[in-house]
């Protein structure tokens, strides 16, 4: 049974990252992944992203051990956080 304070049906993993953002106009920016689930993503950005876009992602490993982590998210909440903005993101596909 999960505890209160963890409703949800996945994990959350604290990364910190930097990812590789795609919109579905072909621009590409960087922002930082700060927590990633079998599920979603929460990414901070420097700019505001409309709720329902399609984004594609590519979080690439510290090392060469693993290879990148590609997705097709979309954008579910996009709140202003200090001088960007914090995006939640359901992850639709695993492309790598």
């Amino acid at each position: 049974m999960k505890d209160y304070s963890e409703k949800r049906d996945f994990q959350r993993m604290q990364v910190n990252s930097e990812i590789e953002i795609t919109d579905s106009k072909g621009q590409t920016f960087v922002g930082t992944c700060r927590d990633l689930s079998a599920a979603g993503m929460q990414l901070y950005v420097g700019q505001a992203v409309a709720v329902g876009e399609e984004l594609q992602t590519v979080l690439r490993p510290t090392g060469d051990q693993f290879p990148p982590l590609e997705t097709v998210c979309e954008v579910v909440r996009c709140e202003p956080e200090g001088d960007g903005f914090l995006l939640g993101a359901n992850i639709s596909e695993v492309t790598r």
